[in-house]
């Protein structure tokens, strides 16, 4: 009888301790070598997970004080790469450009783990403009934010679909860099004649003079293309799985939660942006800037495939990735 009961209990005090375990912080109890977990992202609304997950602490709370996770924000994609090479961050929202260029550059060992957003970028022309389709850009000057950035090579797709070229490539059709905060002054000045911008860029130049020539489901792959991705270093998969797998936990419960509960996710993701910049978007202008945002952790692989042969096309990757791009 003695025996029985000693069995019983060892058997309850298992069940308890397995409960324990698993449900203190709702998430999985991780281990690794790692004591720190580094996160790049942008203070930008297409990296809305990121915001989102640094705005509630859940990152935190997951992996408890057994793990440190520290957040660091950039403002460009290229800086963003060389912290992965470095090992300054493990993880990093960033686009898909810089995405296919780290994996290039690394010989693999930067690769996409998950998708964050797609779409979120339109085509906007100067008020009163007599530029009615993509063949009348043909003479005209048109903006981006950034060469070779994901605007810039879906731009190019845009045009070379069109029978048109860039006047770099013996075209007539002058591509610009102007950073998204200057856009609207420049376009005023009619120093350019259009620009294909990211959002909130897009709704904030439409609540001004510009005007909408292409949606973000006209551009490019019905807005289905991945403008901001997951990497991660092969290294740090291979040596913490079950941190990558949590943190994959998380990133698809935040896409859920912001688009099961947008507003008052919004709400979060703005308080989240004041915090970092200072300033946060107008409720208006966020609110419809996500009308044209995906937030998904689903792959589009044909668009970034198409994005890496436009990069090659156009010199800004030395070769294709060698099909280890995508991590599965």
């Amino acid at each position: 009888m003695c025996d029985k009961l000693k069995k019983f209990l060892q058997k309850i005090l298992f069940i308890l301790l397995l409960i324990v375990s698993t449900t203190i912080t709702g998430c999985g109890n991780n281990v690794s070598e790692e004591n720190e977990i580094h996160i790049g992202y942008f203070n930008n609304i297409t990296h809305a997970q990121a915001l989102m997950l640094k705005a509630e602490g859940t990152l935190e709370n997951c992996f408890g004080d057994n793990k440190t996770v520290k957040w660091t924000a950039f403002n460009a994609g290229p800086a963003e790469v060389e912290a992965l090479f470095s090992g300054d961050i493990d993880i990093g929202y960033i686009g898909p450009v810089p995405a296919i260029s780290a994996n290039v550059k690394s010989s693999g060992d930067v690769v996409i783990i998950s998708s964050a957003a797609k779409g979120g970028a339109v085509l906007v022309k100067r008020k009163g403009s007599d530029i009615k389709t993509i063949a009348d850009l043909d003479g005209k000057v048109v903006a981006v934010p950034q060469m070779g950035n994901t605007q810039h090579l879906s731009l190019l797709k845009l045009l070379d679909d069109n029978n048109l070229k860039p006047t770099t490539n013996g075209g007539t059709v002058t591509i610009s860099a102007v950073s998204n905060a200057d856009v609207a002054n420049t376009m005023k000045r009619g120093d350019i004649d259009a620009a294909y911008v990211p959002e909130p860029w897009g709704a904030t130049l439409l609540e001004e003079d510009a005007e909408l020539m292409l949606d973000y489901n006209e551009i490019y792959y019905n807005g289905e293309y991945d403008v901001a991705l997951v990497v991660a270093r092969k290294e740090f998969i291979e040596k913490n799985p079950e941190i990558i797998e949590e943190f994959l936990k998380q990133h698809k419960e935040a896409t859920e939660k912001i688009n099961n509960d947008r507003d008052n996710s919004l709400k979060i993701i703005n308080n989240e942006l004041k915090e970092a910049t200072g300033k946060a978007l107008d409720n208006d202008i966020i609110s419809k800037a996500f009308e044209r945002i995906g937030i998904s952790t689903k792959i589009n692989e044909e668009s970034i495939l198409d994005f890496a042969n436009i990069s090659k096309k156009e010199g800004f990757i030395s070769e294709l990735p060698k099909g280890d791009l995508i991590w599965h």
